[in-house]
C-alpha cells in the first residue's frame, strides 16, 4: 500500500527541506522559512535601462532574478538546479491601471501592483540515468550535447495582468551546464578546466560558448537562465556582528555561484520611457505536496525496472515520488535590496516573504520610516544620541522601500556599467552618492545613475544603504536628487571578486568548482 504524505506549503516549506544543507550567514536569508528551501530563495533583483547590441539602437529595461544562493562550486555532483516545482516570476509594475479600477486609484507602480509578469518554469531531464556520473558524463562542448547528463530547459511566458492574457514568449529553451571545471573548460580561462573562470567581456561575441549559445532571442526579448557567480558583494558578517565594521572587510559572498534568470524587455512593451516602473520578483510552489516511497512496486516489478535501468520514481506520472497539486502558493518575494533582512522585524519576516508589495504601506511602511539600524548605529557609535534625528520621520526611505518593488526611471537613457575591462566613464558603484548620475525626460532633472534609481549588477548597494540610512538631510526622495555631503560609513567592501559583463547576461561567469577561493 502506498504511502502518502501530504504537507500544505505553509508547512512543507518548514519539513520537506529540514534536510537540505544550511547556507552560512549571509544577505540571502531573509526571512526564517524560505531559508529552509534554497532553490525558491530569492538573492538579488536588479532591474536597469540598457542599450541593444550589436548596432541595434533602440533602450531596453534589463531585469534579473537570482535564487539559490551559497552555492559551492566544488561540491561534486553539483546538484544545484533550477526546480521544476517553483515558479520564477519577475513582474513590472508601470503607471497603467488595471483595467475597472476607480479613476481614482493609485497606478500600478505606485500601488505595488503588477501590470505584467514575466514567468520561468523548468523542465529536468537525465541523458542516462544508469550511471553515478550525476551532471556530466564527459567534457561539455555545446550546452545539451552528450557529455551533459543533467539538462534542463524552460518555458517563459508572459502575463499582462490588464486582460488576464498569456503569450508565450519561448518554449525548450536551454540551460548551460555548472562550471563543474574539467567537463567544462570554456568557461574558464584559455578554455582549460583547471583555470579560473573567464572575466566579464565588453562584446556579446566574446562571452564564453555555453553563455552565448544559451542567450535566447525573440523579437527584442533577449532571456539567459543558468548558473553565474553571485554578484552581490559585502561584509554582512560585520553588518550583522553588531555593526562592528572592519577595514578591510571580507566579502562573504566571495567564490559562491547562484542561479540566474535574466531577461532584456523592449520598453515598448511596458507603454514607453516617459515613466517611472517598478519591479519586484517571487517564487511560488503548489499548496499541496505528496510524498511517496517505493511500497506501490513489488520486488519483481522493481527487479524488472532495475534490469532496464528505469528509476520507479520516474517511469509514470502516477508513481513519481513527489507530485504536487492545488494553486500556486508564494514563498518568497524580494524588490529592493535588503529591504526585508535589514528593516523588517523578525515578527513579519515570513508576513513579507508571502505578500506582495500592495500592501507594504499598510504593513511595511513603518519599517522605512522608522529604520532600526539607524537607532543601533546611534546606540553603538553615538551613546544613544540622536542628533540630527536619522531614527524617525524617514519620508526619505519610505519612498525609497515603499511599496517594495525597485524604480526605474525608463526616460533617462542607458545605465553606466562597469566590466568588461574598463568601466564606463563617470560611472560608480555608489550611484548619486559617487557622482553618477543621469537626466530624466521625464523630471527634467539629475537622478541616480544606480539604486535606489534601479539597480545595476555592481551597485554597492550595502554602502549606498548605509549612506541613505545615517543622511540627516534626507534629501534623497523624491527624485533620488544629488547628495550633499554623503556619510562616509562603509562596510569597505568596495567591488565583487569576479569581473562583469557590460552586455547581455551582464552578471559575472560562474566560479569554477575546480579553481576558486573564499574570503
Amino acid at each position: 500500500m502506498r504511502l502518502r504524505f501530504v504537507f500544505i506549503t505553509a508547512a512543507m516549506a518548514a519539513a520537506q527541506w529540514l534536510l537540505t544543507p544550511k547556507a552560512p550567514a549571509s544577505s540571502h536569508m531573509d526571512a526564517p522559512l524560505i531559508t529552509l528551501d534554497p532553490a525558491a530563495n530569492t538573492t538579488d533583483v536588479y532591474a536597469f535601462v540598457a542599450a541593444g547590441e550589436n548596432g541595434d539602437t533602440n533602450n531596453y529595461l534589463v531585469v534579473g532574478l537570482g535564487v539559490y544562493p551559497f552555492e559551492e562550486p566544488g561540491i561534486g555532483p553539483n546538484r544545484y538546479n533550477f526546480d521544476d516545482n517553483v515558479l520564477y516570476q519577475v513582474h513590472i509594475c508601470t503607471t497603467n491601471k488595471s483595467r475597472g479600477l476607480p479613476r481614482a486609484a493609485l497606478n500600478d507602480v505606485d500601488a505595488g501592483r503588477a501590470t505584467i509578469s514575466y514567468q520561468f518554469q523548468f523542465k529536468t531531464t537525465y541523458a542516462d540515468t544508469g550511471t553515478i556520473l550525476f551532471s556530466y558524463l564527459g567534457v561539455i562542448n555545446n550546452i545539451g550535447d552528450a557529455g551533459q547528463n543533467l539538462r534542463q530547459t524552460y518555458t517563459l511566458t508572459k502575463v499582462d495582468h490588464r486582460d488576464n492574457r498569456s503569450t508565450i514568449l519561448g518554449t525548450n529553451i536551454l540551460v548551460p551546464p555548472n562550471n563543474e571545471g574539467i567537463a567544462t573548460p570554456l568557461y574558464n580561462a584559455a578554455n582549460n578546466g583547471n583555470n579560473p573562470a573567464k572575466p566579464g567581456v565588453a562584446d556579446p561575441a566574446d562571452l564564453d560558448p555555453y553563455t552565448r549559445q544559451a542567450v535566447y532571442t525573440n523579437g527584442g526579448y533577449l532571456a539567459f537562465a543558468g548558473q553565474r557567480d553571485d554578484g552581490f558583494y559585502a561584509d554582512v558578517l560585520a553588518v550583522f556582528d553588531l555593526l562592528q565594521l572592519r577595514d578591510p572587510g571580507k566579502d562573504s559572498q566571495k567564490g559562491f555561484n547562484i542561479h540566474e534568470m535574466v531577461l532584456r524587455i523592449p520598453i515598448s512593451e511596458l507603454g514607453g520611457e516617459l515613466q517611472t516602473v517598478g519591479v519586484y520578483a517571487t517564487t511560488s510552489r503548489r499548496a499541496i505536496t505528496v510524498l511517496r516511497n517505493g511500497a506501490a512496486y513489488s520486488a519483481a516489478a522493481l527487479a524488472s525496472l532495475d534490469k532496464r535501468n528505469n528509476d520507479p520514481f520516474e517511469v509514470g506520472s502516477k508513481q513519481l515520488a513527489t507530485t504536487t497539486g492545488g494553486g500556486w502558493v508564494q514563498v518568497a518575494r524580494q524588490g529592493n535590496p535588503l529591504f526585508n533582512e535589514v528593516l523588517v522585524a523578525l515578527v513579519d519576516k515570513d508576513l513579507y516573504s508571502r505578500t506582495d508589495p500592495t500592501i507594504d504601506s499598510a504593513i511595511f511602511a513603518k519599517y522605512a520610516l522608522n529604520p532600526e539600524p539607524a537607532k543601533l548605529f546611534n546606540e553603538i557609535y553615538n551613546g544613544g544620541t540622536n542628533n540630527p534625528n536619522i531614527e524617525s520621520n524617514r519620508t526619505d526611505m519610505a519612498y525609497i522601500f515603499i511599496p517594495d518593488v525597485i524604480k526605474v526611471d525608463l526616460s533617462t537613457g542607458p545605465a553606466l556599467l562597469q566590466g568588461g575591462g574598463t568601466n564606463d566613464a563617470n560611472y560608480s558603484s555608489l550611484g548619486v552618492f559617487g557622482g553618477d548620475t543621469l537626466v530624466s525626460k521625464v523630471s527634467g532633472s539629475a537622478v541616480s545613475g544606480g539604486w535606489p534609481n534601479g539597480r545595476r549588477y555592481g551597485d554597492n548597494v550595502v554602502d549606498i544603504a548605509l549612506k541613505a540610512i545615517l543622511d540627516s538631510t534626507n534629501i534623497l526622495a523624491p527624485g533620488f536628487g544629488l547628495i550633499v555631503n554623503p556619510p562616509t560609513a562603509s562596510q569597505n567592501v568596495l567591488t565583487n571578486d569576479a569581473i562583469y559583463s557590460k552586455v547581455f547576461p551582464y552578471e559575472s561567469t560562474p566560479q569554477n568548482g575546480r579553481n576558486h577561493s573564499h574570503d
